[in-house]
């Protein structure tokens, strides 16, 4: 396993490589970010910015989800996978919202993860982003596998990731975290074939992956 102050290096030299990384995602509101992050499981960023502006200018807030006709949701949605229970989860978390929440999205960690369709991922995104609370990382597939090529943690499952990530990074750094990685996973550390050669991190990587 890395040590903390190797690590610690690894993320402020990718901090400084992009210092603007927030989440990909299109939003206005902390109801459509939450909406947009729970359409983005098993589904790229890029697929659900396409889908996204089109159902938040229909049903235009919580209220409007929480009225939505499972039928028309289903096929407005049907291109980010899993879209029924996406759609499930959406109408009636929107109901929730309504009914018990007076239409206003919780900021509380405890709160969202209750909410259906909602696990730590997603509420740590949100919470970042919106509400700027730092309560864990987010991890994502590109958290996951840098998380493992660069020794921050050595467990495939995202919430022991998670644990490890809390452990070896000071508060400070979980509200960027996820957006560093993500970023540097799409520019760089790619999936099948890592662009070392542009890696600003390359000289003090020991992954197993890494190309010369």
């Amino acid at each position: 396993m890395i040590s903390k102050s190797r690590a610690i290096k690894i993320i402020d030299l990718l901090n400084k490589e992009y210092p603007e990384s927030k989440t990909a995602l299109y939003y206005k509101t902390p109801f459509q970010l939450l909406i947009a992050t729970i359409l983005s499981a098993q589904c790229t960023d890029k697929k659900v910015n396409e889908i996204t502006p089109h159902i938040f200018r229909k049903y235009k807030d919580v209220c409007g989800f929480s009225k939505a006709k499972r039928e028309d949701l289903e096929q407005e949605i049907y291109s980010t996978g899993f879209y029924k229970n996406k759609t499930k989860n959406i109408i009636t978390l929107s109901k929730i919202l309504v009914e018990d929440f007076n239409g206003i999205v919780p900021d509380s960690m405890d709160v969202l993860i209750k909410l259906p369709g909602v696990a730590r991922k997603t509420a740590n995104i949100l919470l970042s982003s919106v509400f700027e609370k730092a309560e864990g990382i987010a991890v994502d597939t590109h958290v996951k596998r840098l998380s493992n090529r660069l020794g921050f943690s050595s467990s495939k499952n995202p919430d022991k990731i998670e644990r490890d990530l809390m452990i070896i990074f000071p508060k400070k750094y979980w509200l960027k975290f996820n957006y560093i990685l993500v970023r540097h996973g799409r520019e760089a550390c790619k999936a099948k074939a890592p662009l070392c050669f542009r890696c600003i991190v390359r000289n003090i990587c020991d992954s197993e992956d890494k190309q010369e």
